[in-house]
């Protein structure tokens, strides 16, 4: 049987979800998996939701996640956790951010925030880590990291920490945001038991 595994990287215009899928994908490569993406961005610079679907494994042949594929749902941001629940598969993983960005209809007035996100993700799905990155990343000096620091949190949840992620996000990174992308990575990693 071969492996392969699908990730749905949700989360909101500007928040480094691209730079998150661009990482994996490298690593991904190097360690020998055939790898398949796909991302959704046209909104993302109005604040609007972003996802990239990544499929890897022994053979790949189409990058969409489809409802109840993706063995992992990594999110940005706590609403966009919700949006893309649906993907999951059962007994799948969920990783979202304690952090929330209001939808353009709720600063209207137009609708309301769910105060109960996390709940109904813990709730709902067994295995569900509620990480504060955004937290993290300020503790760390600037919320950009935000992204990095999930994505360590990622690579533990998939048992993919083995592999020299540092030496990629290097290459990714501008040089003189290495070291603070580095420590992010490594807050990220202990994210996740």
């Amino acid at each position: 049987m071969s492996e392969k595994r699908a990730i749905a990287i949700v989360g909101v215009g500007g928040q480094g979800t691209v730079l998150t899928s661009d990482i994996l994908i490298e690593g991904l490569v190097d360690l020998g998996y055939q790898v398949k993406k796909t991302e959704q961005h046209g909104l993302s610079q109005r604040g609007g939701s972003v996802n990239c679907f990544v499929k890897y494994g022994d053979e790949v042949y189409a990058p969409l996640v489809v409802e109840g594929e993706a063995d992992v749902v990594l999110a940005f941001e706590k609403i966009e956790a919700l949006r893309w629940l649906k993907l999951l598969k059962k007994g799948g993983t969920v990783i979202a951010n304690d952090h929330e960005i209001l939808p353009i209809p709720v600063k209207m007035g137009k609708a309301a925030y769910p105060s109960d996100a996390l709940e109904k993700l813990a709730e709902t799905v067994e295995h569900t880590y509620i990480v504060k990155a955004t937290e993290e990343a300020q503790k760390l000096g600037t919320a950009k990291v935000t992204s990095i620091i999930l994505l360590g949190a990622l690579v533990k949840a998939l048992g993919l920490e083995h592999y020299d992620w540092k030496a990629v996000i290097r290459r990714k990174v501008p040089e003189k945001l290495v070291d603070i992308n580095l420590k992010a990575y490594e807050t990220g990693l202990g994210l996740v038991g």
